[in-house]
């Protein structure tokens, strides 16, 4: 069952909206009233989704969603009177799954909630991908100025510098990225 936070940014009740996700068979861990709770409530409540209900997505709860998908990032749904395509792009580059314009339609609803939960997990396997794009960059560049220092320090050319690496990785059993931390460590400690 999933666990959902339900934040009510606007003057209306949210009732029905509550009642909907009950009758669906979702869990409403809790409702709030300020967007300024949303990131303490997902950090003790850990729900699985978040529903945020506004008139207008304002700056204040804005903030509150790049704060929770920084922190505690989760699929959030906004639904919100606002069609604007600003008020849209800004609510999905602040983290929001999923936009819904002018109300939810209950027999949507859990469509509406699968949506933004496949968009979540998309988003976060993307987020690793580039996580692991940039750790391997960063590896391929220690390798390169060890390889760079090697070859000044010991007049070697670029293919004996890459050698002599390889094999102190391969005769310790460490990667050829650790010998270049170790190297650059070294020689920086001798400067």
């Amino acid at each position: 069952m999933l666990k959902i936070l339900l934040v009510n940014d606007t003057n209306k009740q949210v009732g029905r909206l509550r009642a909907s996700l009950i009758q669906a068979g979702f869990d409403v861990v809790e409702e709030v009233s300020s967007a300024l709770m949303i990131p303490r409530k997902v950090a003790s409540l850990q729900p699985d989704l978040v529903i945020i209900d506004t008139e207008s997505p304002s700056r204040d709860v804005l903030e509150q969603v790049v704060v929770v998908s920084q922190d505690e990032p989760r699929p959030i749904v906004m639904v919100s009177d606002d069609g604007q395509p600003t008020a849209i792009r800004a609510a999905i580059k602040a983290g929001v799954s999923a936009y819904v314009v002018e109300g939810i339609d209950v027999a949507k609803l859990e469509s509406v909630l699968a949506v933004a939960q496949a968009r979540f997990e998309a988003d976060q396997a993307l987020k690793q991908q580039v996580r692991v794009a940039e750790g391997k960059l960063n590896e391929r560049k220690t390798v390169e100025r060890a390889k760079g220092m090697l070859m000044q320090l010991r007049n070697m050319n670029e293919p004996d510098a890459y050698n002599a690496m390889r094999k102190m990785a391969m005769d310790r059993n460490i990667r050829i990225v650790d010998v270049a931390e170790k190297l650059l460590a070294m020689n920086e400690l001798l400067a």
